[in-house]
């Protein structure tokens, strides 16, 4: 019977993250927020229009931080 190896199940990518030791992936995942929030990324939570909470002007004025939503992208065409 042959021996099963994990590149096989999960593929390359997963397998290499699985053979990291545990600080090995918490280092590898600080690397991969700091690049999220240099590219300009947030922690801010996504706004939910359906709520009954949600205030469209307030969530408009939440913007001039300089952090563009993802509605002011499509808008612009991009």
């Amino acid at each position: 019977m042959d021996e099963l190896d994990a590149r096989d199940v999960v593929g390359d990518e997963w397998a290499d993250w699985f053979a990291l030791s545990p600080a090995e992936r918490w280092r590898q995942t600080d690397i991969l927020w700091q690049i999220f929030l240099d590219s300009g990324g947030s922690l801010d939570p996504e706004p939910d229009p359906q709520s009954p909470f949600f205030d469209e002007e307030e969530w408009r004025a939440n913007l001039t931080h300089g952090r563009s939503g993802v509605r002011l992208l499509r808008r612009g065409g991009i």
